[in-house]
């Protein structure tokens, strides 16, 4: 799904994961080390510096295997990251994967039991 927004994206001031090779993937920061030293970072699908949003755009797994819940896991520890965006599709394999997502949300929002630094978080359903 990626593939077909990335020009898209682009245009909007994103950089975008180009392909599955290390050198073209998106390293958003989480830990330095001594002197400044990158330890840790995790990989985004698309970023804005100027905004500091992350995109992940999921297709299949996103409520399968939780994939929606590392998303946020990782926005929150990304270094100067604000805004977090999630593409899940409406339906996969006949569950409302899109709904899903968003009542989890909403749950935790209302709850008010996790705190979170991020100033936004949107979720797209495809």
């Amino acid at each position: 799904m990626l593939s077909f927004i990335t020009e898209n994206l682009k245009q909007t001031g994103l950089t975008v994961e180009e392909s599955k090779k290390s050198d073209d993937k998106i390293k958003v920061p989480v830990l330095f080390g001594v002197n400044g030293k990158l330890e840790k970072y995790f990989e985004a699908d698309a970023f804005n510096s100027k905004t500091n949003t992350v995109i992940e755009v999921e297709a299949g797994r996103a409520v399968t295997n939780y994939q929606f819940l590392k998303d946020l896991f990782q926005a929150c520890m990304m270094t100067e990251v604000d805004y977090l965006v999630i593409a899940v599709r409406n339906f996969y394999k006949n569950n409302p994967d899109f709904q899903k997502v968003i009542t989890f949300f909403e749950t935790l929002y209302v709850s008010g039991r996790i705190q979170m630094l991020l100033r936004g978080v949107l979720i797209i359903g495809y």
